[in-house]
């Protein structure tokens, strides 16, 4: 499953890359959502990369999204529970972004 997003997503050098919280690859940090967590210990979705704060990397997928819920990935990455409104936001950017 996971595989199959690889091939599509283009891999490039390691400069100005970062690594995709579930799949564990290395991908240029424009083909990913970056999810924030701040000083205050509040998290966001950071469309502009610019937040400041701990950052987490997705692929924008519905299938690593979803893993990433079940294997609470973004919660080991950001070192807090994120909570189910993130999940969910996430799956909506994805879907807009597919159709």
């Amino acid at each position: 499953m996971v595989q199959n997003l690889k091939k599509k997503y283009k891999k490039i050098e390691k400069k100005n890359c970062r690594r995709c919280v579930v799949c564990r690859e290395f991908f240029p940090k424009e083909q990913l959502i970056r999810v924030v967590k701040t000083k205050e210990k509040k998290i966001f979705i950071d469309p502009s990369f610019k937040i400041q704060g701990r950052g987490a990397y997705l692929l924008p997928s519905l299938e690593v999204v979803k893993l990433a819920f079940k294997k609470k990935s973004l919660d080991y990455a950001l070192k807090l529970k994120v909570p189910e409104e993130i999940y969910k936001k996430l799956e909506e950017m994805v879907k807009n972004k597919e159709l």
